[in-house]
């Protein structure tokens, strides 16, 4: 299996879209990319520990390619918002593709290349190696299964 961190604003929407993709057999949501050691959602939503919440996705390539995987995440996001996705703002909800494999830099480079002709302002998701990733707390794990009418930014009929 593949694996990859994506990060398009809160967490529970993200999650929610990206796991009905034929392919992905396994998410968790957390907290990638800070620098405070196994952060709380608290610590977190404060801005102080750096963290971005995030989805790690596994998927099985030989059904889901990375290419369609970043289609459906542009589909889902504006990558010309910084620190901001529908009406959650701040640090934590800014956009990023964070790899565990470095032979899928290049095509996570190019399709951030291609996105940004959907777009007249510059593209501000980042696009690193992942350093870390600490789980969030149970109760965010597949929170709009758990919660059907719980909050989220992102449309998930589409």
């Amino acid at each position: 299996m593949k694996k990859i961190v994506i990060a398009g604003g809160c967490f529970w929407g993200v999650e929610a879209y990206l796991e009905k993709l034929a392919g992905v057999t396994f998410t968790k949501v957390g907290y990638a990319n800070g620098k405070t050691e196994n952060p709380s959602y608290d610590q977190v939503c404060s801005g102080i520990t750096g963290h971005t919440e995030a989805v790690w996705i596994e998927y099985d390539e030989e059904i889901l390619s990375l290419e369609r995987l970043l289609q459906s995440f542009w589909h889902i996001i504006d990558p010309t918002l910084l620190n901001r996705q529908g009406p959650d703002i701040g640090h934590q909800y800014r956009t990023g593709l964070y790899y565990t494999d470095i032979t899928d830099l290049a095509l996570l480079e190019a399709s951030r290349e291609r996105e940004q002709l959907n777009h007249q302002r510059p593209i501000v998701t980042e696009i690193e190696m992942l350093n870390v990733f600490y789980d969030a707390e149970e109760d965010h794990q597949k929170y709009l299964q758990k919660n059907p009418n719980g909050y989220c930014h992102i449309d998930l009929s589409k």
